[in-house]
This record gives structure tokens, sequence and C-alpha cells, in this order.
């Protein structure tokens, strides 16, 4: 029973010394600073958790469609995705340096992930990262699933593709 006790008031002192470091503000939030191994692991896991509970949708489109494809190179361009995730051809911006956690490739962590993940992600943001919701702005869900069908396209797009999808500059 001793033992149990222990237990107890250690798992007390604890919680109390983990709040104090987080609401005593002992917590570096600067984005210049790396993230404890600790709380990224937390922070990565409860986004994947997330992801797998929430992301249901599917897809009201033919995702492999050039046409859709196409549309969504366009939209991909015009909604800001290539200043955060790069493009074929086309560099990140530069202030997409100073985010923590960075954004990801698209890339290579497109071919990981599902549609659905995909799509909700896009719709939904994701808080702590500095993905934005596109739902927010009232982008629709067309929009958001033809971005998807390019994201799960990007590793096989040529930058001269991507230029003449997206309508940019050459």
């Amino acid at each position: 029973m001793r033992v149990l006790a222990f237990i107890g008031v250690l798992a007390i002192l604890g919680a109390v010394a983990g709040a104090v470091y987080f609401f005593g503000g002992f917590y570096n939030i600067a984005a210049a600073e790396p993230d404890p191994a600790i709380v990224n692991w937390a922070l990565v896991r409860v986004r994947v958790a997330s992801l797998e509970r929430h992301a249901v949708d599917r897809p009201t489109l033919q995702l492999g469609d050039p046409a859709v494809v196409k549309a969504g190179a366009h939209a991909y361009a015009e909604l800001g995705c290539v200043n955060c995730h790069g493009a074929p051809g086309a560099k990140w911006a530069k202030f997409s340096e100073g985010l923590r956690p960075g954004p990801p490739d698209l890339a290579e962590v497109g071919k990981d992930l599902e549609p659905a993940q995909l799509f909700w992600a896009i719709k939904n943001g994701i808080n702590m990262t500095g993905m934005p919701s596109f739902g927010a702005i009232k982008t629709d869900d067309q929009t958001i699933w033809q971005v998807v069908a390019f994201v799960k396209k990007l590793p096989s797009v040529s930058a001269d593709d991507y230029k003449a999808w997206s309508g940019a500059a050459p």
C-alpha cells in the first residue's frame, strides 16, 4: 500500500513540476529555439493521432484525373502553398525556414499520407505548426481535393509541368 502511495505522490509532484515549468514561463516558446525532444515527440504523436481519428472524408473527385491534378497545381500556387512547401522548380520562401516545426516537403510526406489526411490538414490547418486552415478562409472542398490530387502526384511532377499547370512565371 505504501508503494502505491509513494507512486501517487511522485505522480502529483511530477504534474506540479510540469505545470510550473510550462505555466511559469520556463518553457521557451521562441521559434528560434528547437523544442525539447519530449515536446517534439508529444506534438508529433498528437498530430498523427488526430489525423488518424479525424481524417474520414472521401474524395469527391477522381484524384488521378490529369485535369484535376492540373487544377490542383494552379490552386496550390494561388493559395500560397509553394511559399512554405516549395514546388518543382520553385524555391521555398525564406520565412519558411524560421517556422518550427519546419513545413514538410510535400513531395516526400505526401507519398505516405492518405488523401483524407491531406484533405483534413489542408481544410482544418494544424495548430502549433504554422499550417493555416484553408477551410476558415472559405476555400471550397473541391479546390482542396484538387490540391490533394496535386500533392499526391507531386513526386513525379517536373518543374516545366508545374510552371505550365500553375501559371507560374518562367
